[in-house]
């Protein structure tokens, strides 16, 4: 009786944004555009950390004005995906305000910043909590601002553009983004070159290509005990203690920044963890974005992704959504999708033309078994 009066409970609030471990945003307006927006928790904890913040750029309100996008792939843990939410869009805004304007400069140090401060919260904690050390995350960043985007990224988060071909009516992908992986061989080079005395530097552990054997990428906000010698040492777990000092940092927190002139064929751009493409290739994503409606197409792309990953287990779909969070990270990753639509009427608007601010976050919360609660603060009607 009482089991039965508490799930009439869990189901009444249960959010209209969500479906078990699936949170989204179907639809949405931002300052260039419309968007749509979905994660889906695997680990225990979600991992994945997302937003969207539109208006101004600037910590005044005379602008600059136009769309920051931000998907944060955590691992470890989800402290440090959590904190670059918490501060990196701050630190931009700052920059911008001191700078009156958004560039490449303004978005590296925001970066630095958020960096800066992460490794000074794991300087504090360390005595009482010294795994801290050993979280990190990805960070990939698209500015929309003045008709210019600039996409900015550690890891392996990937942001890919839609570009419609006049003459044939198709829609090209363009990866916008650089990532820093240890299985792309570019970025092992760069290892070996940076680490020249190392022959340790990248290791094939079970087919999977690791830098020191421990992590894949090769770039993060985080990953103190990679960077930061008197963070690799006990009481640090054992597995993640190197067997000798570094001297210099192993991985970097420099983003690869690049900037592209927006054209009016260009559609819209998939912001994407890497648990989105290990199931897409960059043109099967844009195809699906294409031949949709925009409204709900951020979760029918997460959708699709598990009914991918389903397969490949040979199993249902239907029966890989009753699979609890922690359990389920054996089937698929933490997945966080963004679609950024550019209508070109709004994307040429100037950078000091007002519109309403738009604030969102995608993110999980520790709360039962089963749900994932959105935090969403937004001028819009909130969730969908």
């Amino acid at each position: 009786m009482l089991s039965g009066l508490m799930n009439l409970l869990r189901a009444c609030f249960r959010p209209r944004s969500q479906e078990g471990l699936l949170w989204y945003k179907d639809h949405g307006h931002h300052f260039n555009g419309e968007f749509s927006m979905a994660v889906v928790q695997a680990n225990n904890l979600l991992e994945d950390q997302s937003q969207i913040e539109s208006g101004s750029l600037s910590l005044h309100e005379s602008g600059p004005f136009g769309t920051f996008v931000g998907i944060y792939d955590g691992h470890g843990g989800p402290e440090t995906s959590r904190f670059i939410a918490d501060h990196l869009f701050q630190h931009l805004k700052r920059f911008t305000a001191e700078q009156q304007s958004i560039s490449v400069d303004v978005i590296r140090k925001a970066y630095q910043a958020t960096e800066e401060g992460f490794a000074s919260i794991v300087a504090t904690q360390w005595p009482t909590k010294p795994q801290i050390a050993a979280v990190g995350s990805c960070c990939l960043v698209g500015v929309v601002c003045s008709g210019t985007l600039y996409i900015a990224n550690l890891g392996d988060s990937r942001a890919v553009l839609g570009r419609a071909v006049k003459a044939t009516g198709e829609v090209l992908a363009i990866q916008l983004s650089a990532e820093h992986n240890a299985c792309i061989e570019s970025v092992r080079q760069e290892l070996q070159a940076m680490h020249p005395d190392d022959s340790q530097i990248v290791v094939l552990k079970h087919n999977v290509w690791r830098v020191k054997g421990l992590i894949q990428i090769s770039r993060s906000i985080g990953d103190v005990y990679l960077k930061k010698a008197e963070f690799n040492r006990e009481p640090l777990y054992a597995k993640f203690r190197l067997r000798e000092p570094f001297k210099r940092p192993i991985l970097s927190s420099e983003p690869s920044i690049s900037m592209h002139q927006l054209q009016p064929h260009d559609q819209f751009v998939i912001f994407a963890s890497d648990g989105l493409w290990e199931h897409f290739s960059n043109q099967e994503a844009v195809d699906m974005v294409q031949r949709h409606p925009r409204n709900g197409i951020a979760r029918k792309l997460v959708k699709t992704a598990l009914q991918e990953a389903a397969k490949k287990r040979e199993m249902r779909y239907s029966d890989l959504k009753k699979i609890d969070r922690g359990v389920r990270r054996h089937f698929h990753d933490d997945i966080t999708v963004v679609v950024m639509f550019l209508d070109s009427n709004f994307v040429s608007r100037a950078s000091a033309a007002k519109s309403p601010n738009v604030s969102i976050r995608g993110g999980g919360v520790n709360l039962r078994p089963n749900t994932l609660a959105p935090f969403t603060t937004s001028t819009e009607a909130g969730n969908n």
